[in-house]
C-alpha cells in the first residue's frame, strides 16, 4: 500500500481488507502524511513495514504514534526479507533510483509509491500499489503479492 494522505476512512478500509484477506505482512511505501493517521493501523492483524514518503510532515511525532502500536518506521528505504524473498521498499520519488534498484538483481521485487498510479512492471518486478487515498486517480487501490510465485494483483478497495 502507499499514499494514504490523511484519508482516515480509506486507511480503515485498507486495514479491513487486509484483515479479511488474511494478509500476514503489509508494506506501506510512504506518504501517510500526518501523525494522527498512525493509530488507524492499530487493528491491522498483519505486521506493518513502513517507510517515509516525501509528504511526511513530522517524523518525530509520527514515530511516537507508531511506537504506541508497536510499529517502527524504517526510514526512507528498507530491505524486507519475507519467505526467502528480498524486497526493496521505498516511496520512489526518484525514478532513476527505483529502476536502478530493480535492475541491480539484488531484489526479488521493488515496492514503491509516489505516482498514485497502480501498476506492475515485470522482470524486474516493480510494484506500485497506487493510492489508498484515491485523491488523484479516483481509485483506492492496494497490491497483493504472492511471494511463492511473485505474482501481483492490484485490488480496488470496496465499501
Amino acid at each position: 500500500m502507499s499514499d494514504t494522505h490523511d484519508r482516515l476512512e480509506a486507511v480503515e478500509k485498507a486495514v479491513k481488507f487486509f484483515n479479511e484477506a488474511g494478509v500476514e505482512q503489509v508494506l506501506h511505501a510512504g506518504d501517510l502524511v500526518s501523525p494522527f493517521v498512525a493509530p488507524k493501523f492499530a487493528d491491522l492483524k498483519a505486521e506493518l513495514h513502513y517507510v517515509w514518503g516525501n509528504n511526511e510532515g513530522d517524523h518525530g511525532h509520527t514515530r511516537t504514534k507508531f511506537s504506541e502500536i508497536g510499529v517502527e518506521p524504517l526510514g526512507d528505504f528498507a530491505v524486507i526479507e519475507l519467505e526467502n524473498r528480498k524486497i526493496a521498499l521505498l516511496h520512489g520519488t526518484n525514478e532513476d533510483f527505483v529502476q536502478a534498484l530493480a535492475k541491480s538483481g539484488d531484489f526479488d521485487a521493488v515496492v514503491r509509491g509516489h505516482t498514485h498510479e497502480p501498476g506492475v512492471q515485470e522482470d524486474p518486478l516493480v510494484i506500485n500499489p497506487g493510492e489508498v487515498c484515491g485523491y488523484l486517480s479516483g481509485r483506492q487501490t492496494v497490491a497483493l503479492l504472492d511471494l511463492e510465485v511473485l505474482k501481483t494483483k492490484i485490488v480496488e478497495l470496496q465499501g
